[in-house]
């Protein structure tokens, strides 16, 4: 067969080849997800194991205890006791009460609104009155005695009410409002003396209560029992006990 002029070389079709004979086989990749929750499933069995060991060898008492690090710790300070003074007390406690009562304080400001400068506190107190009989200030001719006749007369002073006890663990605010102002002051100052007021004055409110109360009267009762118990039992019959008006 004749060639043509104007081609140098033969030529030849070849039929294409497919990709996939040019290149190997793609592998599949192993699925990365299953591999980690391999792995932390193996770790989680491992954690569980060793806690485990490690509370069993606890409960023997194989393993030391150890505190908690982060626990916290409560360092105390305190300086010791200063005895300041000491006295002898010769009275008799005959009667004492507990009180309650509710103080309710307001400071304001005229011409001023209360969300701007105010101050009320709603404060319950509870405290104790007590009320005795002083024996220090009996007198000579305070004791009639009558050996033969087993008789015997004591005068003795009024019972007398002393100031009430103010118990902090039982007394709390119940509510305080303080206006923006006053709340910005109390940041930079001490509130101890507004906290002294409204404890004066529970206590004085309680103590003006015992006067009118009946303490003064249980008081005198329970002084005149004692006393004509005391000296029956010396073998005296007869036990008078009066009190002098104060």
């Amino acid at each position: 067969m004749s060639q043509s002029p104007d081609v140098d070389e033969p030529t030849r079709e070849y039929p294409a080849v497919p990709d996939d004979e040019q290149s190997p086989a793609a592998v599949p990749d192993p699925p990365r997800k299953s591999i980690v929750a391999r792995v932390l499933i193996f770790f989680g069995v491992v954690f569980a194991v060793i806690v485990a060991a490690c509370f069993g060898l606890r409960s023997l008492n194989v393993l030391p205890s150890f505190d908690n690090p982060f626990d916290s710790q409560t360092t105390d300070r305190s300086q010791p006791v200063l005895l300041q003074s000491m006295r002898d007390l010769s009275r008799y406690v005959a009667a004492d009460g507990t009180f309650q009562v509710i103080v309710d304080l307001q400071e304001d400001r005229k011409y001023v609104p209360d969300w701007l400068l105010n101050r009320r506190i709603l404060f319950v107190g509870s405290g104790t009155v007590e009320e005795y009989v002083d024996f220090s200030s009996l007198s000579g001719k305070a004791l009639e005695v009558d050996n033969e006749k087993k008789t015997i007369k004591i005068t003795l002073p009024p019972p007398q009410q002393g100031d009430a006890a103010l118990d902090l663990q039982k007394s709390y605010v119940v509510e305080e409002n303080r206006g923006l102002l006053t709340s910005i002051g109390d940041a930079f100052k001490s509130d101890t003396d507004k906290q002294q007021r409204v404890y004066q004055a529970a206590q004085q409110r309680i103590t003006e209560a015992a006067r009118s109360s009946g303490l003064d009267q249980r008081a005198r009762d329970n002084t005149q029992r004692m006393l004509e118990s005391l000296f029956t039992r010396l073998g005296y019959t007869s036990v008078t006990v009066e009190f002098t008006t104060p």
